[in-house]
């Protein structure tokens, strides 16, 4: 953790265990080389090691108001499912207010889940078209904190008691689904977007040790650190679960306002920092006629470039340059490789609800239900320094690199072992059960009560996946997106989470007793067989990992907040 939190001042990983000081390099506060070094030759580009570049400070200052956010998203979404689940007062004793059940829990906590990550896409036209990143945050922040007051508000007991919660909660959804949505997509790439290096560059260490500084790297390790911070504030889930259990659910959704307040003022007073980048206008359906134009051409995107039409007497209207066409053939790239992740986040998903409910069946021994879900941020923030510090740079140093695609696939795999293993896990919970109705000396030997403990390997293996696909999966649709286009690129990829949950829905009937264990199964088989087709129709994009980042230009004009005024509302045409 420490030298994760270290990063902003920091240059990049070890190279042999001692911190990176590089000679004659200084680094501007946006981060990014002031003085230049020369590009790599093949040689070196073949030998030498590469590092990540200096992160800036502004793009930490993001990372802590992601941490805010974050903290009220999990905090006030960690006890919908005993909040949706069970009444106000049970025979159980468990914590409740609409009573709805396990399966309609369920549905609506997928429903909501498919619901954020189905807003990213307005967000990112409303960034991308019209008012520009920093803009649409603050709208969003807005609505989101609208969402939560109404959320608290109607979980007050007497709200509970003239049955107001189920109406608010739905009220409070549709504006925390709208706000967080909004910012999931602009705030990924704003915080990559205060890098501003573009291009490898060779240097050399104070012990005469060269090296290449490395942009993708760079935008790898922003967005490790990003989802470090992401997994720190979703440890609120830890604090609200135990307001929850010992004083209310209004406590429980308070906390997380009240900390969303604090984000909201930080990203406000920092606001002369940030590095944006101003609305592009037609951008978006430009690229809707590129891909148009390569249809109707049989599938041949250089159809859609200027020196294509003017070669054979201009059949298309091609009012963009030939760079715009090649960022979207690497953006389509992106898309392709996207197809299978819903069935990876259908997996992830699982312990947001069943997980929960599964554990609810379990010895607690005092520990709420809920609040399992914590380990999963808890191994993120364990591993990821790990993975950042010492496993990628040892990789790195032996010539290995552990490309994207190969990341990705990993993380259906972690996945698929993750179900399997809640599989085993509710066969055992059923065993349990048929004992019950033995007399008390048959009773079956091996473990009548299992402890809610035996659920960790479920959470570590999750929680590992979840570094491999959502670090990867930012860092992939922030790197091959046009650069008019990053905000819509990354919503593609928020995109295949709306999926997963309209899939969490289709199957909802299957999560009820005696079908789980059936249901945990066919959720490893499916993870595990998508991963292999992922592998083998994907693999070919590591090869070609470098010349498609070495397509990003620099070709838009950047500016501070304050520098931009009433160009936040101009329309532009890509340059």
């Amino acid at each position: 953790m420490t030298g994760t939190a270290h990063t902003f001042h920091d240059q990049g990983p070890p190279v042999d265990g001692d911190e990176l000081e590089l000679e004659s390099l200084n680094l501007s506060p946006m981060g990014g080389s002031v003085l230049e070094g020369s590009e790599p030759t093949e040689e070196e580009a073949r030998t030498l090691v590469r590092v990540s570049d200096k992160l800036p400070w502004s793009a930490g200052l993001i990372a802590v108001i992601e941490v805010c956010e974050r903290f009220a998203f999990y905090g006030a979404s960690g006890p919908f499912q005993n909040y949706l689940q069970n009444e106000a007062v049970n025979a159980e004793g468990k914590r409740g207010a609409i009573g709805l059940g396990q399966r309609k829990a369920t549905g609506l906590n997928n429903l909501f889940q498919l619901w954020c990550y189905l807003t990213p896409i307005l967000g990112a036209i409303v960034a991308d078209q019209y008012l520009g990143r920093y803009k649409t945050i603050v709208y969003c922040f807005l609505l989101y904190l609208t969402g939560l007051l109404i959320l608290f508000l109607t979980s007050l007991p007497v709200a509970i008691e003239h049955d107001a919660s189920l109406g608010g909660w739905v009220a409070a959804m549709i504006l925390i689904g709208l706000g967080a949505g909004g910012m999931k997509t602009n705030v990924g790439v704003l915080i990559s977007e205060q890098y501003r290096g573009d291009r490898a560059t060779v240097r050399t260490r104070k012990n005469g040790t060269r090296i290449i500084v490395d942009p993708a790297l760079t935008i790898e390790r922003i967005y490790m650190v990003f989802y470090f911070c992401i997994n720190i504030g979703s440890l609120s889930s830890i604090a609200t679960t135990e307001l929850e259990s010992h004083v209310g659910f209004w406590a429980a959704y308070l906390l997380p306002m009240l900390m969303f307040c604090v984000g909201f003022i930080m990203f406000i007073l920092g606001r002369k920092t940030y590095v944006v980048h101003p609305p592009k206008g037609s951008v978006i359906p430009d690229a809707f006629r590129v891909i148009w134009v390569s249809i109707v051409n049989r599938g041949n995107l250089e159809a859609a470039k200027s020196s294509y039409q003017e070669e054979r007497g201009r059949r298309h209207q091609t009012p963009w340059t030939d760079l715009f066409v090649d960022e979207i053939r690497r953006a389509l790239v992106a898309c392709k490789v996207f197809l299978f992740l819903p069935v990876y986040w259908l997996v992830h998903c699982q312990m947001h609800n069943n997980f929960i409910s599964q554990a609810g069946t379990m010895e607690l021994h005092g520990i709420p239900n809920d609040i399992m879900q914590s380990i999963n941020p808890m191994t993120v923030i364990i591993f990821v320094p790990i993975l950042d510090r010492l496993i990628y740079p040892a990789l790195r140093r032996r010539g290995i690199q552990f490309k994207p695609i190969t990341r990705i696939t990993w993380a259906f795999l972690l996945g698929a072992a993750s179900v399997a293993y809640a599989a085993v896990i509710q066969h055992l919970i059923y065993r349990a059960r048929s004992c019950d109705h033995l007399p008390s000396a048959d009773r079956c030997s091996s473990g009548h009560r299992l402890h809610v403990a035996i659920q960790l390997p479920a959470y570590i293996l999750t929680g590992l996946s979840g570094i491999f696909a959502n670090v990867t999966g930012l860092e992939y649709a922030y790197t091959k997106a046009p650069p008019s286009m990053k905000s819509f690129v990354m919503s593609l990829f928020l995109l295949t989470v709306a999926f997963a949950s309209a899939l969490g829905l289709a199957i909802s009937p299957t999560a009820t007793d005696p079908k789980l264990v059936w249901m945990y199964t066919g959720l490893a088989i499916a993870a595990f067989v998508s991963g292999i087709l992922f592998w083998r129709m994907n693999r070919q994009y590591n090869a070609t990992e470098e010349s498609m980042n070495a397509l990003e230009g620099r070709h838009e004009s950047v500016h501070s907040v304050n520098e931009l005024g009433p160009t936040l509302h101009r329309r532009e045409r890509p340059a």
